[in-house]
Parts: C-alpha cells; structure tokens; sequence
C-alpha cells in the first residue's frame, strides 16, 4: 500500500483526528475531548502515545478560571504525515532543466545539488566503513531505506530497497549522480553508482576498500 494511503488511513483515525485538530491549532486536553467526544482520560492516553512517537508536544500552559491546563501542539516532523507536493515538483523541475541544459550540464548542476546537501550533514570520522555506515544513516533519514554490505574484502556496497528520489529516477535516471556525489562527499572517496532506474528504483553504489 502507497505510504499516502496509509498516512490518509492514519489521519482518519482517533489519534489521526488529534493530529489534524492540532495543525489547526494549540489544544488543550479538554478542548479536544469536547471536539472528539470523547472523555478527558482517553485524550490524555492518545496524546502520550504521540508524544512518544514524537508527533505531539506540550506547548505551555493555559490559565483560566480554573485548573491550569497543559497546550499541545504537533512537532515540526508531524508535518511529514501530510501530503507534499515534492514528487512531482521535482519531476517537473527537472522536465524543464533537461529542456534547458545539454546532459552535460545538467550532471554539473545534480553533482553540484549533492555536494551542497553533504554540507549540511555531520557523519562520524573514523574509517571508510564507519564512514559509509554514516552515510548510509544519511540516506535512510532523506527518506531511503538502505544498509551496508561487504560483497568481498576489497568491495563495500550500499544497497537500497527504497529510493530517497523515486519520484524522479524514472523519468530522469540521471538524478542518481546526484546522490553518487553526495555519498562521495560525505565519505571522502569515489563512489561508483550502480542503482536499478526502473519503475521501483533501487540504489546501488560500490566503493573500493584498498
């Protein structure tokens, strides 16, 4: 099932409901019981477990006539359950670039994309596998699903079973210079890319140990 599907039946829930009601505002526990119809104690038991999943936070307190109550709102990550519209912004950017630019220099520009988002990422120093296990960290937070092999004694490989850029690969393979720079950068040694460019595109990159 496409992970908007099972965002939409997520928000269509209890807890999916909370979420909604919070990124319209701040809420108290009261005030979403009254909304959700629902007693005090199972609110507080919903929002515990979004708080430990990190969706929800208390956001200060709210004096009134009465007992002071906690405000609750959604963390920035929580904004990653909703739909984007990042998919298919990229696919179109790229459309128009590719009409724009030789592949020449489109390449310059993706490997120019990679080495600018390796700056904004710290990955542990040490050897080149604590190093790709740093990087493969990266790629996994960018939305990959990927893990480090050793497919002999002198060759390292990341292999990915999901692609932080799936959106794009299949109509512009190329985009995978782009993530080939990034590891490379993060790294500190040439990264040969070998990714799977079709309709569920799978990352594949090979490094040499010697």
């Amino acid at each position: 099932m496409p992970l908007s599907n099972l965002n939409q039946r997520f928000l269509e829930s209890t807890r999916g409901r909370i979420v909604t009601l919070l990124r319209r505002n701040n809420h108290t526990v009261e005030e979403l019981a009254q909304e959700l119809a629902l007693t005090d104690n199972a609110v507080r038991a919903h929002l515990a477990t979004l708080e430990r999943d990190g969706i929800v936070q208390q956001r200060g307190v709210r004096r009134g006539s009465g007992k002071p109550s906690y405000v609750y709102d959604l963390t920035p990550e929580a904004e990653y359950l909703f739909p984007k519209a990042y998919g298919p912004v990229l696919h179109q950017l790229l459309d128009v670039l590719s009409e724009q630019m030789s592949p020449g220099e489109m390449e310059i520009v993706l490997r120019k994309v990679g080495r600018n988002i390796a700056t904004k990422w710290n990955i542990p120093a040490g050897d080149l596998r604590t190093r790709l296990v740093g990087a493969v960290e990266v790629l996994n937070d960018l939305g990959g699903m990927t893990e480090l092999e050793t497919s002999d004694e002198h060759t390292y490989r990341i292999r990915g079973y999901s692609c932080p850029l799936a959106a794009a690969v299949p109509g512009h393979p190329e985009v995978c210079r782009l993530a080939e720079t990034l590891i490379t950068e993060l790294v500190g040694v040439p990264v040969q890319e070998q990714c799977e460019k079709g309709d569920a595109p799978r990352c594949c990159f090979s490094v040499s140990n010697t």
